[in-house]
């Protein structure tokens, strides 16, 4: 059972890392939030335990870029940071527990043992298409590596286009998916959003992803325009 120990506190660290490793563990002990990035991404772990209070990237930055990078090792996030919107940031960047200091070793042990035996679950991939980029995790959208502020409707239109890259699809199957099945309003609310969204990722990007078919629908270009 591999485990990666990512704390600034050398002291701790090494507490930490003597418990683990007389419990059965195999540790590697990183204390900067760069190293833990270069070490996530570049061997495989069971587990990771991560601080957020870190230096170079804290640890809400090193979470986001290993997950970003197809990391999906089981990460415990370890702080003396304890409120309500700390664990809701960490795990809506893809953490899958949360300790807080101090902390019993003893339940430190447990919470590890059972990520590992959960495993590394399935995660939800990137959509793509060319330069832009969908993350549905953090419902976050990007155009050549610049964020898109989309609204929500915005946003499942587009989503709804991204996983359907590459086809027609009609008003009906739009409205269906992104309003609902009983959509009684009129259906050029999604000429509208079409173009909302086309003033926001083609436009200033001089590209035509989003294209009109005549007398069809609408098709995303899977290579983004």
């Amino acid at each position: 059972m591999r485990v990666l120990m990512v704390e600034d506190e050398v002291a701790l660290a090494e507490t930490v890392r003597h418990g683990l490793t007389q419990a059965g563990f195999v540790v590697e002990v990183v204390h900067n939030g760069e190293d833990a990035v270069r070490a996530a991404t570049e061997n495989p772990y069971d587990v990771i335990v991560l601080d957020i209070m870190l230096p170079k990237l804290n640890g809400y930055k090193v979470l986001e870029q290993i997950r970003e990078r197809g990391v999906w090792a089981p990460v415990l996030m370890l702080t003396a940071k304890d409120g309500d919107y700390d664990q809701t940031d960490a795990f809506d960047l893809g953490a899958d527990d949360y300790l807080t200091k101090p902390f019993s070793f003893i339940v430190l042990v447990a919470r590890l043992r059972a990520l590992i035996r959960r495993g590394a679950p399935e995660r939800p991939v990137v959509l793509i298409a060319g330069d832009l980029h969908l993350n549905p995790v953090r419902r976050r959208v990007e155009r050549a590596g610049q964020e898109i502020v989309l609204t929500h409707r915005e946003y499942g239109l587009l989503e709804f286009l991204m996983r359907h890259r590459g086809e027609t699809v009609s008003k009906t199957q739009i409205l269906e998916n992104v309003w609902n099945p009983g959509f009684e309003g009129d259906p050029n609310v999604v000429e509208v959003y079409i173009r909302y969204l086309r003033l926001k990722l083609d436009a200033p990007f001089e590209r035509n992803a989003i294209q009109t078919v005549r007398g069809m629908g609408y098709r995303l270009d899977p290579d983004g325009g």
